[in-house]
């Protein structure tokens, strides 16, 4: 049992000197959002709250899970799920009267997250194996943020890192796009193993031209080429015709994300464990997904903590996941993770100290706070 005493969180802003363009927008910096949930002992959880848009969002999403952390203080914890399970029962209703259904579930998400690094860290036990006790050692990365300007130069730059499958950003018109995927595939060689990712960018008939010509560079999968909100049957019918598989998740959530793991379209499912769920809405995803015999490969795009808990998901989950791993200078993920996670022939070390096996330096990270001043 543990009493919960203070709930806070932390907004950080983090300047960078190149910006990363994805299909629906530019980053202009790295934001992130950390909660720490801190027991009557004095015991500390952290979990991450997704962030990236609009602009303010990180400032708006601590200041949610502030206020929504203050109605578990005092409270008695016998399990690490019951925070979410309750907190997400009594937010019902300002969901529906804010219609802020997004960043209520994203700070939702990370308290969720702090408190199952809590509860391990009482344990004395890794997260991954507070949550299966035969969890992997090690898991499998791809490098991520590839941005379509000259991409072979940056993903010729991780491969010498120790990277072995990389991710294209694409839905920048057909003819970059596909002039871009060349470029990998003729820079990297034909044993690196390369994803594509559309956000959303592509309407069917885009959809199924653009899949047919990347069919012949071997991709392991084109992600997120619809809209998530387009008709089922719009879906189905790219899945029958493309010759790569497709993932998707990060813009799913509930009900919605238990069906595409139980379903026939996505072969790949990628949650996004601080956008909805933390652990407790995405461990039965990952279990659904592996018992499909589909990869769970966790969506990452954020600071340390998303990093870490998503690896940590991953390697109890089993199966043949992937995990997507930023490349990008971030200092909000380098003063938590810091050496803990060298890349070796693709693969990344689970850490075997308590919990998430590290925590933000917060005084490091002081000159980037935003919220509270």
């Amino acid at each position: 049992m543990i009493r919960i005493a203070r709930v806070e969180a932390f907004a950080f802003r983090v300047p960078i000197a190149a910006p990363i363009k994805v299909a629906f927008g530019t980053f202009r910096d790295r934001p992130a959002v950390y909660i720490r949930v801190t027991d009557a002992d004095g015991v500390e959880g952290w979990g991450e709250a997704w962030c990236n848009w609009p602009s303010v969002g990180a400032e708006h999403r601590a200041r949610l899970a502030a206020d929504f952390g203050e109605r578990i203080v005092g409270r008695d914890i016998a399990e690490p799920g019951y925070v979410f399970r309750a907190l997400g029962a009594e937010l019902d209703v300002l969901v529906l009267q804010t219609a802020e259904v997004g960043p209520i579930a994203q700070a939702l998400a990370g308290i969720d997250i702090a408190v199952w690094d809590l509860f391990a860290r009482k344990q004395g036990v890794p997260l991954c194996r507070l949550l299966r006790g035969e969890a992997a050692g090690s898991v499998p990365v791809y490098a991520t943020g590839i941005n379509p300007d000259g991409p072979e130069r940056f993903a010729l730059a991780r491969q010498a890192e120790g990277h072995r499958a990389f991710k294209l950003k694409i839905g920048f018109g057909q003819a970059l796009d596909l002039c871009n995927v060349r470029a990998l595939r003729q820079a990297l060689g034909g044993e690196a193993e390369l994803m594509v990712d559309a956000n959303q960018a592509l309407d069917l008939e885009e959809a199924l031209r653009v899949s047919e010509l990347l069919a012949p560079f071997g991709l392991r999968w084109l992600e997120e080429p619809l809209r998530v909100d387009r008709p089922a049957a719009e879906w189905e019918r790219l899945a029958r015709a493309s010759r790569t598989m497709l993932a998707g998740g990060e813009n799913l959530r509930g009900a919605d994300l238990l069906a595409a793991a139980g379903g026939e379209v996505l072969r790949v499912i990628q949650p996004n464990i601080t956008k909805w769920g933390g652990i407790t809405g995405n461990a039965p995803v990952a279990a659904e997904t592996v018992k499909r015999g589909k990869s769970f490969c966790p969506h990452v795009f954020g600071g340390g903590v998303a990093l870490l808990a998503s690896l940590h998901l991953l390697a109890a989950a089993g199966g043949d996941g992937t995990l997507e791993f930023d490349c990008h200078p971030n200092a909000a993920r380098a003063l938590v993770v810091s050496s803990l996670l060298p890349v070796q022939d693709g693969r990344v070390p689970v850490p075997d100290g308590p919990g998430l096996g590290a925590a933000p330096d917060l005084h490091a990270l002081s000159r980037f706070r935003t919220w509270p001043a």
